[in-house]
Formats: structure tokens, C-alpha cells, sequence
């Protein structure tokens, strides 16, 4: 496909050069999840104005437009032509390519205008260039092109990623919360969440104005509103910003940013779990989250007092499909007695244990959580499906909503999941689960009332 061809279409008669960038298309195995961070229905515009105090000093408007889709995929097309812009502003057009990920937005291709030759050059050298920074969707994925924005946007989170026409761009994002935001685009401020990136660049001419940090507020509905982007450079060194002008979109409301499960490398938490028929002498274990990289985590467990010698690792991701426990392996000594699990199909040595509070919360199905829970978010089984595979077990969960608990760990508003489990042939494996996750702890307590007639409790103790 000439790219060129492609962007010159979408400008039309306008006559510059087109810098043409080759890149290599960028493949994701798992499903695309819709994002509403930055949709792109059918004809969705978005207009911004942007400036840098010391290349671009005159402000340059420019048009956002949505120029194609298909599934997960998007491209993105904008364009100075029409803009009525002042003399000695920027011209240019081109195109974007996006596309919807697990984990968030990202950045596959680009192509566009060259950057005016007063520009510093961002490349080893300046034949050949493939960067720029010379329009405000390239400060978007400067440096951050997988993901441009992370999902899903929790508190406490930070992400890596690299960008540029050769990778040689490093970031590290960190959201900051939500705040209010004005921009020309509404009559009054709306809720934005911020992000704040450090970027680093290393060997073209132009450094140091490829480093810098980066601040972009995100409104859930519309997109990026404002970008600012302080480089570096000592005293003189310029400041880019971007805010929006006009857009066909509506804000809508934000997704609660609480992190219910968090994977902050570090933490440590000690559950005490018994079963009034089955483990009436308590048993206490630790967790320890002793690794991390991009949301997902390794959590180590061990044991602290009890019947129960055991040492297990569980791993953890958070994506737009949920919070999903993804591996799990344990090794336990033990004269304890617990009813036997199934899958009745498997071989005993490969049959579901519980060991773990873990074990528990884990059992029957993932996602653990949704993405952005909210009372009322239901899921199920499917069959035939890994989980089913794994476990054996039909059922489903159901958030219920916020609930005050108190466990011996302290008071906490605690967000209410309610599992019904249905292992055939195994009635420890079946019956109602309801978990309760503290925003900023995770797991705070679980009652497992068992078809069997017994009761399981986890609590947190600190």
C-alpha cells in the first residue's frame, strides 16, 4: 500500500512533500477490546490548535477526522487545509494507523508531511528521517506507541514503551488521577484523566528535544483534549502544547478509577483461612507481590502457621477482559484431609486443590474482576472453554455492588462479587462464593459456602 498515495487523497490538492514512514505492522494474538478513551465512530472529528514557543510560535489548527476502520483497526487522517490559519502557521496532513488492544490503543504505522527544515532532526541522521513532531497526534505516540494510552486506567498505574521511527524512543507513563480541565471545545471543564510521561531520546541531532515530559489529559468519550510537552534543553528549551478546539463527540461519564486489585510490586498481605467442618484450626499464609511488568504480577505465597506447609506462585494480569489469574503452580505438605475436586476427568495428581485463599478466589472461572467493576457486571462460563477445561465448573458472577466490611485487617468499603459454582460429581467444588476486594488492598475476605455444608472463610489480618 504507498501511504503516500493514501495521505495525499485525504488532503487532496494541497502541494508539499510527503515524508513516508515504512514500519512494521505490529500483531496482537489476543482479542481486541473496545475502548472508549479514544472512540472513533464514523465520522468523528476532532479539531485542535497547537504551538511551540520556540519552532512553531505561530498556532497551527488542524482537522481530525476518522478516515477508515475495520474491527479493531483504525486510521486516523488530519489536515491544516480549510483551517484558516494565520500566515507563518504549519501546513501539513497525513495519516495514523491504531488499533484496539487488550491492553489499551496503539500505534501501528504513520505517514505525513515532512516537518519544516527549522524542526530539529529527531533521527542519527537526517536522510531518511521517519520521525517528527510537528502535529499534535505525533506527540501522542512520541515515544509511546504501544500502548498511546494504557487500559484499563486505574490508580497506582505505571507503563513502559518505546516509539520512534527505529524504537529508539523510551517512556515511562504514570497516571495521575482525574482532574478538571477547560479547553475551547466545551462551555465548562470536564473531568479528564492525566497522564504524565517521561520520554527519552538518545543519539539523533536534535536531542535534546526528543526528551522531555509529556502531559496529556484524556476525557472518556472524546479522546486527548490537551497535551503539553516540556523539553528539554536547559533555559531556552521550547514548549509544546495542544488543546482542542471543536469535536463531534460528547463527554461521557468516567469510569471509576478504583484499583481493586492492585499489582504494586512489594505489597504484602497475610489471610487467615479456616472451613467449619473441613480446617478448624485457622491457617495463616502471606503473600508477597515480588515481581511486576506492564499489570501483570507474580504473587508468592508461603505459610505462616497452621496445618498446612505450602509455597505457591499465582500470576495475575489486568486487561480491558478483567483481572485474570493466567498461571498457578504450588507444592504443600499436609496431613489435612479436604474433599476431593474434580475435574472428575483428570488425573488425580492434575485435579484442583485448595491450599491458597488464592485457590479460592481463583476457582471456577476468570475473569476475577472486570475491567472498570460496577454493581450489576455479570459473567459466566463458557463451554467449551479453557476454564471449563480447567476446572470442570459451570456457573457465574455477579457484582453487587459496594459494601462496608470489617475484618481484622480494619473497616474497608469493599466491592461485592457473588460466584454461584456447580462442579459435577464434587460438592466441596460447588456452591456460593462472595468475595469482597478494597480498593488499594485486594482481597479482604471470602465466605465459600460449599454444597457440601461447609463453610470457608478467608479474612485479611494486616
Amino acid at each position: 500500500m504507498d501511504r503516500g498515495r493514501r495521505a495525499a487523497r485525504l488532503q487532496g490538492v494541497m502541494k508539499v512533500g510527503v515524508l513516508v514512514m515504512a514500519l512494521a505492522a505490529l500483531v496482537f494474538a489476543a482479542p481486541a477490546t473496545a475502548d472508549d478513551w479514544w472512540p472513533h465512530p464514523s465520522g468523528a472529528s476532532w479539531e485542535y490548535q497547537w504551538s511551540d514557543s520556540v519552532y512553531a510560535q505561530t498556532p497551527t489548527k488542524e482537522k481530525v477526522v476518522v478516515a477508515n476502520q475495520s474491527g479493531s483497526s483504525f486510521t486516523l487522517g488530519w489536515t491544516t487545509a480549510g483551517e484558516a490559519n494565520a500566515s507563518g502557521a504549519i501546513e501539513g496532513f497525513g495519516t495514523m494507523d491504531f488499533v484496539e488492544t487488550p491492553f489499551g490503543v496503539t500505534n501501528t504505522n504513520w505517514s505525513s508531511t515532512a516537518p519544516p527544515a527549522s524542526f530539529p532532526v529527531l533521527c542519527p541522521t537526517a536522510q531518511n528521517c521517519g520521525n517528527a513532531l510537528s502535529d499534535t497526534l505525533y506527540y501522542l505516540i512520541w515515544g509511546s506507541r504501544v500502548p498511546v494510552i494504557w487500559e484499563p486506567l486505574l490508580k497506582g498505574e505505571t507503563w513502559t514503551s518505546t516509539g520512534g521511527q527505529l524504537n529508539d524512543v523510551n517512556s515511562t507513563s504514570t497516571y495521575l488521577g482525574t482532574e478538571q480541565v477547560s479547553v475551547p471545545a466545551f462551555q465548562g471543564p470536564v473531568t479528564a484523566a492525566k497522564i504524565r510521561t517521561d520520554v527519552t531520546q538518545a543519539g539523533a541531532l536534535g536531542d535534546p528535544y526528543g526528551s522531555g515530559e509529556r502531559t496529556v489529559w484524556w476525557v472518556f468519550g472524546v479522546g486527548p483534549v490537551k497535551l503539553e510537552f516540556q523539553h528539554d534543553g536547559g533555559s531556552d528549551a521550547a514548549t509544546s502544547t495542544s488543546e482542542l478546539l471543536s469535536t463531534s463527540l460528547m463527554p461521557e461519564t468516567t469510569p471509576s478509577d478504583a484499583n481493586y486489585f492492585p499489582l504494586t510490586k512489594g505489597r504484602t498481605l497475610r489471610y487467615r483461612w479456616t472451613n467449619t467442618k473441613h480446617l478448624k484450626t485457622p491457617e495463616v499464609e502471606q503473600v508477597t507481590v515480588d515481581a511486576n511488568l506492564q499489570q501483570t504480577a507474580r504473587f508468592i505465597f508461603r505459610s505462616v502457621s497452621g496445618p498446612i506447609r505450602v509455597a505457591a506462585a499465582y500470576i495475575y494480569s489486568t486487561r480491558l477482559d478483567g483481572v485474570t489469574n493466567t498461571a498457578a503452580v504450588s507444592k504443600a505438605i499436609t496431613s489435612l484431609k479436604l474433599p476431593k475436586l474434580g475435574p472428575k476427568g483428570r488425573s488425580a495428581a492434575k485435579r484442583n486443590r485448595f491450599l491458597t485463599p488464592f485457590d479460592l478466589m481463583n476457582f471456577g472461572m476468570n475473569p476475577v474482576l472486570t475491567a472498570y467493576p460496577a454493581a450489576g457486571d455479570t459473567w459466566s462460563v463458557k463451554v467449551p472453554s479453557h476454564d471449563f477445561t480447567q476446572y470442570g465448573v459451570r456457573g457465574s458472577s455477579k457484582i453487587i455492588g459496594i459494601k462496608r466490611i470489617q475484618v481484622p485487617a480494619g473497616t474497608f468499603n469493599a466491592l461485592e462479587v457473588r460466584s454461584t459454582l456447580k462442579q459435577k460429581g464434587f460438592s466441596f467444588g460447588s456452591g456460593t462464593r462472595t468475595s469482597w476486594f478494597a480498593p488499594g488492598k485486594g482481597l479482604v475476605k471470602l465466605v465459600f459456602r460449599h454444597a457440601d455444608g461447609s463453610v470457608s472463610l478467608v479474612q485479611l489480618l494486616k
